[in-house]
């Protein structure tokens, strides 16, 4: 089918403007799944368009992806749990990246000019790294591998290294594009930079990691799209790119580290000393919390991952609605990176159809925490350590953390004494207004809603 350029361009148009409002929307729960469904008309049409365009003839290979794909996707929706959505998102930035390597791969023709070439490189560079780097992250997360940071000597030097292999090898091939050895060497010295850039990230930086991935990958394909040349891509891949540095900026804030740093891999280098805490544990039963929780006027509740893990978000619903009906007022205290990625309890929450007003960030909950008569930690344990805020020799000393120490009584709710994701001793624990109300803690608050409910 013949497509006159103008319509091409102009479907392209609308699908950006579709792009654009539907990120808009993304911006607030409420708004939230419309906003996802206008962006995906948006890229139904874009696709269509650029099919016709292209003229395509062979539409077999194309059904035949849109049902493996979609198949994929559907299965993924309905069976990956909410817990393992940090890890899913990893996934999709990496398979973004190595769409994005294989598109600049296949853009390669005899005639290609310099700057055709040069976007070709940087796709295929960008996209690798997007790749194996998406993979170590998913392999952190999932914990099928270490989430410590793994460090060595001459790391830097090693990384320096390879980095100026990929540009020698990407500048012969802009040279000579016939001679396929610099693109594979390209490419493999591509893939290795990705692994090593996110090993020695620990996992307490994971949120920070997936947000610059997910912009990596936005980067990689609008490169992409100027290789073969098709504006759609580039502004759809741009917004991506934008929108993941602009999510990384604000990880990198709550996390105190500059955004340099992130870009060179620098910010996962912590010290090996560890913090020192004395004191007794002092656990408390659920029939015992609930006749503090009764007699509560405020109460923060502060999610973590642990909370995702038991899949206890509903009946952390059900605790709140017994709250209120009590007479309490009670608020949802949501630290930047609580869980494995930006806005993961935000989503855990949503589900639960928690209203989003009582949803506090950070600066929101804290000048308010002196006042909270209970807080209940549920799952959460780095992004209330008041070690970042007073022990100078900490890791994450620095890091700003929701004062959760600052309240009347506070509830932990944990499985055991470990320490959290990022492998830190929190003093937190040992504190005189501190419970600790050990179990899965879907198990734990089942047992104050029926205490509360029955009173």
């Amino acid at each position: 089918m013949d497509v006159s350029p103008f319509t091409t361009e102009f479907a392209y148009v609308i699908a950006a403007a579709l792009f654009i409002y539907g990120l808009k929307l993304l911006g607030s729960a409420a708004t939230a799944r419309r906003g996802n469904t206008i962006s995906s008309i948006g890229m139904l049409l874009a696709i269509v368009a650029a099919l016709l365009d292209q003229g395509i003839v062979e539409y077999q290979w194309i059904f035949a992806g849109f049902l493996v794909g979609g198949a994929i996707g559907a299965a993924a929706s309905r069976l990956v749990q909410m817990t393992a959505m940090p890890e899913m998102v990893a996934l999709f930035n990496g398979f973004g990246g190595l769409a994005s390597l294989l598109v600049g791969a296949a853009a390669i023709t005899g005639d290609a000019g310099l700057f055709t070439l040069v976007t070709i490189v940087l796709s295929i560079f960008i996209g690798g790294v997007t790749f194996t780097g998406s993979l170590v992250a998913y392999g952190k997360l999932s914990e099928k591998i270490s989430s410590a940071a793994v460090q060595f000597g001459g790391q830097q030097v090693v990384n320096s290294v390879i980095v100026i292999a990929i540009f020698v090898s990407g500048y012969m091939f802009t040279q000579n594009p016939e001679t396929p050895l610099w693109l594979f060497v390209m490419i493999g010295l591509s893939l290795a930079f990705g692994i090593m850039a996110v090993i020695p990230i620990g996992g307490a930086d994971m949120p920070v990691v997936i947000s610059l991935l997910n912009s990596y990958s936005g980067l990689a394909a609008c490169a992409a799209g100027f290789a073969i040349n098709n504006n759609i891509l580039i502004v759809a891949r741009s917004l991506v790119g934008a929108s993941g540095i602009i999510l990384t900026q604000i990880m990198c804030k709550a996390m105190n580290r500059s955004l340099s740093n992130v870009l060179f891999s620098g910010f996962a280098s912590v010290s090996s000393e560890e913090t020192v805490v004395e004191g007794e544990i002092k656990p408390i039963s659920a029939e015992d919390a609930y006749y503090i929780l009764e007699a509560a006027t405020n109460v923060a509740i502060i999610p973590g991952y642990g909370m995702a893990v038991a899949q206890a978000q509903h009946v952390v619903k059900e605790l709140t609605e017994l709250l209120e009906k009590n007479g309490a007022e009670v608020s949802f205290g949501i630290h930047p990176v609580a869980g494995r990625m930006p806005g993961h309890m935000n989503v855990l929450l949503a589900e639960a159809d928690v209203p989003y007003d009582q949803l506090l960030e950070m600066d929101e909950i804290n000048p308010r925490m002196e006042n909270m008569d209970v807080a209940i930690v549920i799952g959460a344990n780095d992004v209330v350590n008041p070690a970042a805020r007073d022990v100078e020799s900490s890791p994450i000393y620095g890091m700003p953390v929701i004062n959760v120490d600052q309240a009347r009584t506070v509830f932990v709710l944990k499985r055991s004494m470990a320490s959290g994701f990022a492998g830190i001793e929190n003093p937190l624990f040992y504190k005189d207004n501190t419970r600790m109300l050990f179990g899965d803690a879907k198990e734990s608050i089942g047992s104050l809603v029926r205490e509360l409910g029955n009173s």
